[in-house]
């Protein structure tokens, strides 16, 4: 079985136990995924022909899927999608999280839907794990501008036309920077009509699917040139923890409103909260602080992580951690 079929058939089995098990009907199992009832009902028929369901569910992440269950009432989350993957390659577990948050959104995207996308290494990796599925009027959209000058397969723009091309579908770009140098010239950007139309379309998106950013001179946005190590710093005093498109949160999960906010190029976590399904994609030791900001403010419906950074973000959580 190739991997993308194993990550479909992780999707089937988490439908068949939320329905068979935990006794959610199809509508409820609709809205806690994000797809459609119609679309839960073929999954549910796909896995009784592909054996799945007998009498029980033959389900060989039940390990991942009791931390699921943690996560989701811990955090109050929709969901989350844990995967249990090899530590000590980022690189690794970029391509596993990414054929994962794949075979999600083949379950989630209906129809017509616009679908926000965030820059990111992981983001991207779900793009390259992609195969192509049929769906009608999809349209792809950047949620933020360019990291850095220096080209990238992992900025917001390449994110959003790898997508596109994968399925065939509708793509916009962003001809902007994700900062620039003053809030004028912040300003005068996001009147540019062509920028205007991109950001006004990523706010209707039905789908997002961002990174999760942590706050540090590791970070890819100090790394790409977007930010310098002082910008850094300075965000790190006022108690930033993780960085949500053009947004930044502290440690409890607040939005904070920073001085230098007007120099970003792209939408605010508050306006991410008001797309219905955000779907965060992460992990690794250096993400857990940041990944807990996120689940903490509720900014996130659907995570997708490793079992590893998820049972270290549960300790981090339970023991009050904020450093």
């Amino acid at each position: 079985m190739s991997e993308i079929n194993l990550e479909r058939r992780r999707i089937l089995v988490k439908i068949c136990q939320l329905y068979y098990e935990d006794g959610l009907n199809q509508q409820e199992i609709a809205k806690r995924l994000g797809i459609s009832r119609p679309h839960v009902s073929r999954m549910l028929t796909a896995a009784k022909n592909e054996g799945i369901v007998r009498i029980t569910i033959q389900n060989p992440f039940s390990g991942e899927q009791e931390l699921e269950k943690r996560f989701a009432e811990t955090f109050g989350i929709q969901d989350a999608i844990i995967i249990d993957a090899s530590a000590g390659d980022p690189a690794k577990l970029r391509a596993q999280l990414g054929r994962t948050g794949a075979a999600l959104l083949e379950s989630v995207l209906m129809d017509g839907d616009i679908v926000g996308i965030m820059a990111g290494r992981t983001v991207a990796s779900a793009a390259e794990e992609l195969d192509y599925f049929a769906r009608e009027e999809l349209r792809f959209v950047p949620l933020i501008g360019g990291w850095g000058s220096e080209g990238g397969n992992w900025h917001a723009n390449s994110n959003t036309m790898a997508f596109a091309n994968r399925l065939k579908a509708k793509y916009w770009m962003m001809h902007a920077p994700a900062t620039v140098a003053s809030v004028e010239t912040g300003r005068l950007l996001r009147q540019e009509p062509e920028i205007a139309k991109v950001l006004q379309l990523a706010r209707q998106s039905r789908v997002a699917v961002i990174s999760i950013g942590e706050v540090d001179d590791q970070a890819t946005m100090v790394e790409s040139g977007s930010m310098n190590p002082a910008d850094v710093g300075d965000l790190e005093a006022l108690g930033a923890a993780a960085n949500l498109c053009a947004s930044f949160i502290d440690a409890e999960g607040r939005e904070l409103d920073f001085p230098e906010r007007q120099r970003w190029i792209g939408l605010s976590a508050s306006e991410l909260r008001a797309i219905p399904t955000v779907i965060g994609m992460a992990g690794g030791e250096r993400k857990v602080k940041a990944i807990t900001a996120a689940l903490r403010g509720k900014w996130i419906d659907i995570l997708v992580t490793d079992a590893a950074t998820a049972r270290a973000v549960l300790a981090f959580h339970q023991g009050g951690g904020t450093n």
